[in-house]
């Protein structure tokens, strides 16, 4: 094997490297810390929309269970037929950290999410659709039997 080819494919190796230790960087740059460390809901909520108006409405279906068994997966499913979401968020009121999950949609994206989140209590959980013209939610209580979040 001549010395060049072996210098190339350390080369094409190390630069594979560095792009597949870089990617996940480049996908959770746009994570917001503040709110995901935030310990107090209203501190979530301003670090997520700022001054954006929160309304709730009858357009976004936040489907989660009235008891849940075990608040480790709690399964949570919430959609809108509104126009133009940018983001549909998940807080639970009454966790240690409020937001529990971001989902950031581009517009050919059908508004709709189904995901698990952890509960550490009984809780309100908060669905919240951001549009450009402000924020509308929906709200359910679930009660939890065996918490998830260390309890």
């Amino acid at each position: 094997m001549k010395p060049t080819y072996k210098r190339r494919r350390m080369v094409q190796g190390l630069m594979a490297f560095t792009a597949m230790a870089l990617l996940p960087m480049r996908l959770f740059a746009a994570r917001n810390v503040p709110a995901f460390k935030a310990t107090a809901y209203d501190n979530a909520v301003k670090a997520l929309f700022g001054d954006k108006s929160i309304t709730a409405s009858d357009k976004v279906t936040l489907k989660v269970p009235d008891i849940a068994e075990n608040g480790a997966v709690v399964p949570a499913t919430v959609s809108t037929t509104m126009e133009g979401v940018k983001s549909i968020t998940l807080l639970v009121v009454e966790n240690p950290n409020p937001l529990s999950a971001r989902f950031n949609l581009t517009p050919n994206v059908s508004p709709a999410i189904s995901t698990r989140i952890k509960m550490g209590n009984s809780s309100d959980v908060v669905a919240a659709v951001e549009t450009d013209s402000g924020v509308f939610t929906a709200t359910k209580n679930v009660k939890v039997t065996i918490g998830g979040c260390g309890g």
